[in-house]
């Protein structure tokens, strides 16, 4: 499932993507016609994920799973009656060789729709 369109800017410590999947009525995360505020946070883990694969050393970086999220804040109940275009931002606070801890907004115009801080966890190799 790709839900970010494009990757506008990256550096070594951020990215900012845009998306307009929200608006899809057949957006794979809808249920009952409604895509809740709280699936942006699926957003921000895919930009997270591009960050490491933009920012990597040229080797596929393996896969990480969520191991919690902190400060979330909503500041809307649903995405899909959001009009405008999304923009997806994070920024890696820490990184190290099995985790990192990303800050990240969606937002809309101005507006920010949903933050928080998401720490992601990669598993040893076996």
């Amino acid at each position: 499932m790709r839900l970010l369109d494009r990757v506008v800017a990256h550096d070594a410590d951020s990215i900012a993507c845009t998306a307009t999947s929200h608006r899809d009525p057949a957006n794979p995360l809808r249920r009952d016609g409604v895509l809740p505020v709280v699936c942006g946070v699926e957003y921000a883990l895919q930009a997270m994920a591009a960050h490491g694969a933009l920012t990597g050393d040229g080797e596929a970086q393996p896969p990480g799973y969520l191991a919690s999220l902190r400060g979330v804040e909503m500041a809307v109940e649903r995405l899909d009656d959001i009009a405008a275009e999304l923009r997806v931002e994070a920024r890696a606070l820490s990184r190290a060789a099995r985790g990192f801890v990303y800050a990240f907004t969606v937002a809309a115009g101005d507006r920010i729709l949903l933050s928080g801080q998401a720490a992601i966890i990669i598993p040893e190799s076996p």
